[in-house]
């Protein structure tokens, strides 16, 4: 099942209305994709209401508001090696705020505090329910799906800084979508990066250093995850700069496309 969150465009009753919806068709074919409307959230069972509309009647948002995103760095050994880093001993989180999340329509501000922005195609683990200390064999149970995200990044401030809230925090360099894919195995998955159409990052998730199970039982040890929140999985080898007017394209085998394009922050 593919859910998206949506809003219904000018022309329509519920002009500006946003909802949850699953979407059906064939992604090849954006003409074919119908949206059906659920009532309230995708957690637990949801409920259709009825509605459906044609995917050109809608705007694709962010699939999730998050709560928090936790993000795991250095999780592909290649791309710990072409930074000049080596895999750390346990995993290596930190956070992105919420405000730094958009959707699959908006735009990619470059921040005025950095001359270096690199993007990072990524897989995303939406969480949904509710858990700690999940248990390795019950990983599955507290996973609603997996969308794909772009851990933009300010590679001079992360350097320059040390630590890494502003330079991967800052508003917009959390895009996520186009929407979540509820049955999918993501073990093995195809992941690119495609910068005006030049691919830039290629790799498959069987190369992660740990696992997405093994990241959900590391992070819940510590902290109480909550429907919606977000775990960023780490990046494959082959980052590298984005500039304003670029069309960034993160996809992710299973799930489809999410492409944003950069723009200088006004």
């Amino acid at each position: 099942m593919r859910i998206a969150r949506f809003s219904v465009r000018e022309g329509s009753p519920a002009a500006g209305s946003v909802s949850f919806g699953v979407v059906e068709g064939d992604p090849a074919r954006p003409e074919s994709l119908v949206v059906h409307a659920l009532a309230g959230h995708p957690f637990g069972q949801p409920q259709p209401t009825g509605e459906s509309y044609r995917f050109q009647d809608v705007r694709l948002l962010s699939p999730m508001l998050p709560n928090k995103i936790v993000a795991v760095g250095r999780n592909y050994a290649a791309h710990a090696a072409e930074l000049g880093n080596t895999v750390p001993d346990v995993p290596l989180t930190f956070f992105k705020p919420s405000t730094s999340v958009i959707g699959p329509t908006e735009s990619i501000a470059y921040p005025p505090f950095s001359s270096d922005v690199q993007h990072e195609a990524e897989l995303a683990v939406v969480i949904g329910r509710m858990c700690r200390e999940v248990p390795l064999e019950r990983v599955p149970e507290v996973i609603l799906g997996y969308t794909c995200a772009n851990d933009v990044t300010a590679r001079d401030v992360q350097q320059r800084e040390g630590q890494w809230a502003r330079a991967k925090g800052f508003d917009t360099a959390c895009p996520l979508g186009p929407w979540i894919e509820t049955d999918l195995d993501p073990s093995d998955l195809a992941i690119t990066c495609t910068v005006n159409g030049e691919l830039r990052q290629t790799g498959r998730t069987s190369l992660m250093v740990r696992s997405v199970a093994e990241l959900i039982v590391h992070i819940s040890e510590a902290m109480t995850l909550l429907p919606g929140d977000v775990v960023l999985t780490g990046t494959p080898a082959g980052v590298g700069p984005i500039s304003v007017g670029d069309e960034v394209a993160v996809t992710v085998e299973g799930i489809g496309t999410l492409a944003n394009t950069v723009v200088k922050r006004g």
